[in-house]
């Protein structure tokens, strides 16, 4: 999907916008940047960008600055340029009269910034765009409705009800619409497995745009719930007896305009079983991307529906990697690690480096995984269950290198503070605390 400037300005004249942002996603997911007047975005900032402290790129969940030997008191926290992209343009219809456009990050010298995650998304889809293929992705998100206070909504869980917490109902009806609006095609919502927790599933797209729809979407459920009284978190274990809530990623490659993918049938088709090699081999030093605080690990548990070993199979939900293999354009991978809070361009990003590896080296598949694979794991490598063996399975991985020496030192960086916070303030590995709560809640 392209649009151009004369095209993004006439549906801005038509929908009355007086205020775009233009925006990217710090390293936390969260969406960062400037909002400008219609006309002078239309004017100058449209070629001349805005200007943004770098130090949004270090920044962790509370916007605590842990020591960073790239962005620092002596670097002296430069500003990086957000250089606009029309072509992701958008119209915000929960908030009339703003657009919001995304943004490529310039650092000062006007090189690709390292640190910037559109950026190390980019450098992974070029990768397989070299080999003549392109990324399908499409996200799957689970979060929770809360009070003001931040406490659930209900008590009880009713499963994809039509009837349950219809109170709610208004609000959700306006969070379709809103993304709707914004171009975010919405499939189906539903209640999940946990009180209060709803699943949005939106369509698939090319790689960019679905992880900026992605962090878009947590935007925009956030904002809607604030507009009817409620909140939203994505916090992917908010609590230790309750559902968690997870990123399910599904990908597929398109080459010549069609899914390679499309031909297995029953079981993967060549190109899909090094796809699927690549992220098996991969899948613990990305668990990291996946889980990137305290608190994301704590989902990869037995019967959580979060996969707790490396390992395969076809319509099962308990594996790691699930592959639709039904013959046709729908077939796809999903990986099923991730939790919500991951942050969507870095996901996808180590998903595609992955997989892209695997097609490159034309890794092999080990045995399907059948059943039950939380009673019967078997001799599969498991996944780590904190974050400071998912920082140490990443660091020094081919997975950290792929992503960028400067990026993977830095993101890992922030993790390393968070793992000292958690020890001295919530040494159990097993429990969510109050402590962990006021941290994530709000802002995941």
């Amino acid at each position: 999907m392209s649009m151009s400037a004369e095209e993004f300005r006439t549906q801005c004249r038509e929908a009355g916008v007086h205020t775009v942002e233009v925006a990217t996603p710090d390293t936390q997911g969260h969406l960062r940047g400037k909002r400008v007047p219609v006309d002078r975005f239309f004017d100058t900032t449209i070629t001349s960008g805005v200007n943004i402290a770098d130090a949004m790129f270090v920044f962790d969940m509370q916007n605590d600055l842990p020591d960073n030997e790239f962005v620092n008191m002596d670097t002296g926290y430069l500003d990086c340029r957000l250089v606009p992209d029309v072509s992701t343009g958008r119209i915000l219809s929960h908030r009339p009269g703003y657009a919001l456009v995304f943004a490529s990050v310039e650092d000062p010298h006007g090189n690709s910034h390292p640190l910037a995650p559109r950026n190390v998304l980019a450098g992974q889809v070029a990768r397989l765009n070299d080999q003549d293929l392109d990324p399908y992705v499409a996200t799957e998100l689970e979060f929770y409705f809360l009070t003001p206070e931040f406490e659930p909504v209900q008590s009880h869980i009713q499963y994809s009800s039509l009837t349950d917490m219809i109170e709610l109902e208004p609000m959700l009806h306006d969070m379709r619409d809103a993304l709707d609006a914004a171009g975010i095609e919405v499939e189906s919502s539903n209640y999940e497995y946990g009180p209060g927790q709803i699943e949005i599933n939106c369509g698939p797209a090319d790689a960019m745009r679905t992880a900026d729809n992605t962090v878009l979407f947590k935007s925009i459920v956030k904002q809607i719930a604030v507009q009817h009284g409620y909140r939203a978190t994505f916090m992917p274990k908010p609590w230790t007896e309750q559902s968690g809530s997870g990123m399910h990623v599904h990908t597929s490659l398109n080459a010549d305009g069609s899914n390679a993918f499309a031909s297995s049938q029953g079981a993967p088709n060549e190109i899909m079983s090094h796809w699927l090699g690549g992220l098996l081999e991969h899948a613990e030093s990305m668990t990291f991307i996946g889980a990137p605080t305290p608190n994301g690990p704590r989902r990869i548990r037995p019967y959580t529906f979060a996969p707790t070993h490396i390992h395969w199979g076809l319509d099962n939900r308990t594996v790691l990697a699930r592959c639709i293999c039904e013959g046709g354009a729908p077939n796809r991978v999903e990986y099923r690690s991730a939790g919500a809070d991951a942050h969507p361009h870095l996901i996808i990003a180590a998903i595609l480096a992955a997989g892209a590896d695997g097609v490159e080296r034309s890794l092999a598949l080990p045995e399907m995984s059948s059943g039950d694979m939380y009673t019967s794991p078997g001799d599969n490598t498991p996944i780590p269950t904190d974050l400071a063996g998912a920082v140490a399975a990443f660091e020094g991985s081919k997975m950290a290198e792929m992503l960028g020496d400067t990026f993977s030192r830095s993101y890992a960086s922030i993790a390393h503070a968070e793992v000292a916070m958690a020890a001295e303030n919530n040494p159990d590995p097993d429990e969510v605390n109050n402590w962990e709560r006021e941290r994530f809640i709000e802002h995941s």
